[in-house]
C-alpha cells in the first residue's frame, strides 16, 4: 500500500471522529477559569447616568448576579422575562452589563422590555466582557461576598436553570422566591 494515499486517509478519518465528538458537547457547559477566582474590577459610567460610575467593590460584602446583554443579542430576548421575574420577585441585587452596545439602543430597548437591573455599567468597547471571559451574550455570572465567581452561565437563562442552579445560591443569604412557576 502506498503511503501517498494511506496518511491523508488516515488523517480525513481521524478530523471526521473528532468533529463528530465536538458536535456532541454541549456549547453551554464550557468551563470557566474563573470559578472561584475574585471578580475581574473595572470601573465603567452608568447607561442611564454617565456621570456616575460601577464597580464590582460596590458590591463587595453581597451576593450578586452580572448579567452580560445586549440589544443587539437575540437570546437575551428569550431570558429577560425571567430577568424581569427574579427583579420583582426577588431582592437580589442584579447588575447588566451592557456589551459592546449602542447606548441609545440599549436604553429603548429596556423602555420597551422592562429593567430588571438596579444598575447597568456600559461596556461598550468590550474590554470589560474580555477580562471576564465572556464568550459570547448573554452570559450571567453569579458573585458572592468576597468577590468571588462562584457561577457562570452561558447563554439565556431557562427556569430550570434559575431555579436549581442559580436561585440556591442565594438560600440563606436572600429569601428568593421560586421563579418561572416552578416550585
Amino acid at each position: 500500500m502506498n503511503l501517498k494515499f494511506v496518511l491523508p486517509l488516515f488523517g480525513f478519518i481521524a478530523m471526521v471522529i473528532l468533529l463528530g465528538v465536538g458536535l456532541t458537547l454541549d456549547p453551554r457547559s464550557l468551563p470557566s477559569t474563573r470559578i472561584n477566582k475574585p471578580a475581574p474590577d473595572f470601573d465603567l459610567s452608568l447607561l442611564h447616568a454617565p456621570e456616575q460610575r460601577f464597580s464590582p467593590q460596590d458590591y463587595r460584602g453581597q451576593r450578586w448576579i452580572l448579567n452580560v446583554w445586549a440589544s443587539w443579542c437575540v437570546g437575551c430576548r428569550v431570558e429577560h422575562p425571567l430577568l424581569n421575574q427574579i427583579a420583582a420577585q426577588t431582592d437580589i441585587p442584579m447588575v447588566g452589563l451592557n456589551y459592546k452596545d449602542d447606548p441609545d439602543n440599549a436604553k429603548q430597548w429596556l423602555a420597551r422590555r422592562g429593567d430588571p437591573y438596579k444598575i447597568i455599567p456600559a461596556d461598550i468597547t468590550g474590554d470589560v466582557g474580555i477580562d471576564w471571559g465572556v464568550y459570547g451574550v448573554p452570559e450571567t455570572f453569579v458573585i458572592d461576598e468576597n468577590g468571588l465567581i462562584i457561577y457562570k452561565h452561558t447563554g439565556p437563562i431557562t427556569a430550570d436553570a434559575l431555579n436549581n442552579e442559580i436561585l440556591p445560591l442565594f438560600m440563606g443569604t436572600r429569601s428568593p422566591a421560586s421563579v418561572g412557576g416552578q416550585q
